[in-house]
């Protein structure tokens, strides 16, 4: 059987393996990280290449299940805001009132997804699921203190966009 080599069999597939990849996340940074992570594992299975029927399929594989298990994780951390999440309240007892509280509800949903991903899911996490900012920090592997900047940059955009159009309809 042929000698595998990392640099010879293994590294050419980082193209394909990131397209793969980029279907699957539809996300470019995510998608490199999984390729990243494809080549760690295999290169901590060195000494088992001479098992593999093809080091190729191998690799599609463990980056597949990379990029299945990610996209999963991330629909699992993102809650969409619904209607049935309003809860009414007791000052918005007129049908008109509660129009205005769900498209206000609308609005603010549609805010937050217009935010980058990293800012979308800080403020997810924080304000709708109520983690702490350390859980944040070891979840989105940052610190305290880029959980905290991004998390306020969120706010501001949400809060300058809602005002303005709430304020003027632009």
């Amino acid at each position: 059987m042929q000698e595998i080599s990392f640099r010879k069999d293994v590294l050419p597939l980082k193209d394909q393996l990131f397209r793969l990849a980029l279907r699957i996340t539809f996300d470019r940074a995510e998608a490199e990280d999984i390729v990243q992570e494809t080549l760690i594992r295999v290169w901590n299975k060195r000494d088992e290449w001479p098992q593999f029927g093809s080091i190729e399929a191998y690799c599609t594989t463990v980056a597949r299940n990379l990029a299945i298990d990610r996209s999963e994780k991330k629909d699992a951390q993102t809650v969409e805001l619904t209607s049935d999440m309003e809860q009414d309240t007791p000052d918005a007892s007129s049908p008109y009132d509660r129009l205005v509280n769900k498209e206000r509800l609308t609005l603010v949903h549609r805010l937050m997804n217009e935010l980058p991903d990293k800012q979308r899911q800080i403020m997810q996490l924080r304000d709708i699921e109520g983690k702490s900012y350390k859980e944040i920090a070891v979840l989105l592997s940052l610190t305290e203190e880029q959980v905290k900047v991004n998390l306020f940059r969120a706010r501001q955009k949400v809060k300058q966009r809602f005002l303005n159009i709430e304020g003027y309809g632009l």
